[in-house]
């Protein structure tokens, strides 16, 4: 095992948009970056609905945790910030479905405005196997 940091990249999730990785893999831990609810293609969403925007913010990090070679109940804290408290019912419906019974730590953070006039972003933490060198 290595506690080399390791990038992560994948084409089923959105490219960076700037000077940072999707995932870093550290020995058995996996750190995802903030997704935004941006398409890979880059094409706008059907809608801007926040539940619209919730559920490709999560399909990110999750095709990302996917990349890596794990699944959601890796999965050990995932945080989410989200424009408006009023979005926090919404949240944890989008939130609950996608992710089944798995149950990380969360922490969901109202915040007045995200990158983009986008109104969810998530990051998260794993733990994967361990790989050899």
């Amino acid at each position: 095992m290595t506690n080399t940091p390791q990038p992560i990249l994948t084409d089923t999730a959105p490219a960076p948009a700037g000077h940072y990785a999707q995932a870093i893999r550290s020995g058995s831990t996996l750190y995802i970056s903030g997704q935004l609810p941006i398409r890979t293609d880059k094409a706008p969403l059907p809608d801007m609905a926040f539940e619209t925007q919730a559920r490709q913010a999560i399909a990110n990090m999750l095709a990302i945790l996917k990349a890596a070679g794990a699944e959601p109940s890796d999965l050990c804290r995932v945080t989410a910030y989200i424009v408006g408290v009023d979005n926090w019912l919404r949240f944890n419906t989008v939130y609950a479905d996608m992710l089944g019974a798995a149950q990380p730590a969360r922490t969901v953070v109202p915040v007045p405005e995200l990158h983009y006039g986008y109104l969810v972003e998530v990051d998260a933490i794993a733990s994967l196997p361990a790989t050899t060198d």
